[in-house]
């Protein structure tokens, strides 16, 4: 089974991150933009060295390619990791158990998952046992600088993470791609022939313009039905 050259491995281990977290099932889709991979932790690498704070720690920057690509059904495409300390976890939109309050994005989230489904409202925002049930919670961008939200664009977590969105519209549904936002949206091209589930993002700025409302949950489910697949469960832990 292939797995990181020793250029990206020799840039993850002076960035801290660990590549041991990654399934090996990604590693023929990663090669592709290993040239970007290896960008993206050097530039980490960099900054860890000058002593500047990167989010999420590094057991946790590849977290979310840590299940079989074989067992996606569903994809969800967020933008880039939380900027201030103690939320990012690796998992888009997602945070740890504790946090409290949840970010606005999430508690928006949340709110229309409960609105949608009629599920109880859940304890916390750990998203991560929906990760267990075949659910891809990935950002485009992996990291970004405590504090500054948007800071690692363009330092080739997009090539990196579009080539993950590739494999999986190469390999086939059952699949469901869940866009929120225009920078999810713009990997539609990647996608192909995925169904796809689009609306506004659940930010404070954009929820009210077609988030609220838009029942993606259901509307994940209605697509999986229509291509033979069982519904997601959408349940987290009860408050």
């Amino acid at each position: 089974m292939p797995g990181p050259s020793s250029d990206v491995a020799a840039a993850a281990a002076a960035a801290g991150v660990d590549l041991d977290v990654v399934h090996p099932g990604w590693w023929p889709a990663l090669e592709p933009a290993s040239v970007h991979l290896r960008r993206a932790l050097e530039a980490t690498a960099r900054d860890v060295a000058a002593g500047a704070e990167v989010l999420p720690r590094g057991d946790r920057v590849l977290r979310a390619l840590g299940q079989d690509p074989a067992g996606v059904r569903v994809l969800v495409v967020g933008q880039d990791p939380y900027p201030r300390p103690g939320h990012a976890v690796g998992l888009s939109f997602a945070v740890e158990p504790d946090v409290r309050p949840l970010p606005p994005t999430l508690r928006n989230l949340l709110a229309e998952r409960d609105a949608d489904t009629g599920l109880p409202p859940a304890a916390t925002g750990d998203l991560s046992p929906w990760a267990g049930r075949g659910v891809l919670l990935l950002n485009r961008v992996l990291t970004v600088a405590a504090g500054s939200s948007g800071s690692h664009r363009r330092r080739g977590w997009e090539e990196v993470t579009e080539q993950v969105v590739g494999a999986l519209a190469r390999r086939g549904g059952p699949l469901v791609a869940v866009l929120w936002g225009q920078d999810a949206q713009a990997l539609a091209p990647t996608l192909g022939g995925v169904a796809v589930v689009a609306s506004a993002h659940p930010s404070p700025l954009s929820a009210r313009r077609g988030f609220f409302g838009s029942r993606p949950f259901s509307a994940v489910d209605a697509a999986l039905a229509a291509q033979g697949a069982g519904p997601v469960d959408w349940s987290l832990p009860p408050a």
